[in-house]
């Protein structure tokens, strides 16, 4: 029997919504990321490790710290955890070492010219940039070397100790200085097209299979009515902030993929600022010097295990710290929520003992 044309026109469509309906599913599970590579457990005895050794250290994390995360990664391997590394948490400054990380692809491919100055961008702030401000170039900004002490949106960093404006030539004088980061952020978007975050998520999240990566947890701030550039705060895990570190110990490769090429990850753990060039000059009593948003172990003093070890450091208590020397990433953590710090002095601590143990009672 021949269906009324009304009731036919009904099944068609009906026929083609459920189409489109199975094609968009399709295509989101597609288009998903799975992020869900986890880490292998090392055999602590194999790198001189015994158990009253690895009890020390954590009796250590425990009684002298505020440590809310720690995870020691050697050869590609867990070595050794403590507290929830699976929690997301603020980075703090971590977040302009994973910055550079992303900057690699971009200035390789064209997209930025390290080169250009502010001026060739047409970027200002509020009243307005000096001429010789201006022109600081994208490499002044990422290695802190701008000589613009304009102040920032955000506070952390050593503009309490900065010379008059307009004192310095972009190039000649180090200061940590989160104007100069923060602008880097605005740049970088500027340039690429590309949100900061979405670059994290598919530049390095997804390539390392982060277990705990997400996308709306992440979010700027800042106080633009002092600088029009916010911060681009960073929210990650203690175990997906340790895949940042071994990428970096592999020199950009994750598996038989090249994530960011060997030259950009050498490049950006260079150092370009020694330890005798630091500003302010009582930074010149400690071991660091500073590369492309990275702080390199520098100086006369760093005993040998350091020395080719870097760091990405932020408030609190975060730490990313790579020892080439030992094959081994150590990442901690000291949420800012619980008001409570780990400074670098006790996280040296922690790290002496780590490194210390080491081939002590290898097999």
């Amino acid at each position: 029997m021949k269906m009324p044309s009304r009731i036919n026109s009904y099944l068609v469509m009906v026929i083609y919504l459920i189409t489109l309906l199975s094609c968009a599913k399709t295509e989101t599970i597609e288009e998903t990321p799975t992020i869900s590579v986890a880490w292998e457990e090392a055999e602590a005895e194999a790198y001189g490790y015994t158990e009253d050794e690895l009890n020390e250290i954590l009796e250590f994390v425990i009684d002298s710290s505020n440590t809310t995360g720690v995870l020691v990664v050697i050869d590609g391997k867990t070595l050794l955890e403590y507290g929830d590394i699976d929690e997301l948490s603020y980075l703090a400054s971590c977040r302009k070492s994973i910055l550079a990380m992303l900057y690699g692809k971009y200035v390789e491919n064209g997209t930025i010219d390290l080169s250009t100055t502010l001026e060739e961008i047409g970027l200002d702030d509020h009243g307005g940039l000096m001429d010789i401000e201006k022109n600081a170039t994208i490499d002044h900004l990422i290695t802190a070397r701008s000589g613009i002490y304009h102040a920032a949106s955000n506070s952390g960093d050593n503009s309490a100790d900065a010379p008059e404006r307009g004192s310095q030539t972009p190039g000649d004088y180090f200061l940590y200085n989160n104007w100069d980061f923060n602008m880097a952020g605005y740049v970088f978007e500027h340039l690429t097209g590309i949100d900061i975050y979405d670059a994290l998520q598919n530049d390095l999240a997804i390539p390392l299979g982060m277990q705990d990566f997400d996308r709306e947890a992440q979010r700027k701030s800042g106080n633009l009515e002092t600088s029009k550039y916010p911060a681009y705060h960073i929210w990650l895990s203690t175990r997906d902030m340790a895949k940042i570190g071994q990428l970096m110990l592999n020199n950009g490769k994750w598996g038989d993929k090249q994530i960011i090429s060997e030259a950009w990850v050498n490049k950006i753990t260079s150092i370009v600022t020694p330890l005798g060039e630091m500003n302010p000059p009582r930074l010149r009593d400690r071991n660091f010097g500073y590369g492309y948003m990275w702080w390199i172990w520098d100086g006369p003093n760093v005993p040998e295990v350091y020395k080719g070890a870097y760091s990405a450091k932020g408030a609190w208590g975060q730490y990313i710290t790579v020892i080439p020397s030992r094959s081994m990433v150590v990442v901690h953590k000291t949420k800012s929520e619980y008001r409570r710090r780990t400074g670098w002095e006790t996280y040296k601590k922690i790290l002496d003992r780590i490194v210390e143990y080491y081939g002590s009672e290898a097999v």
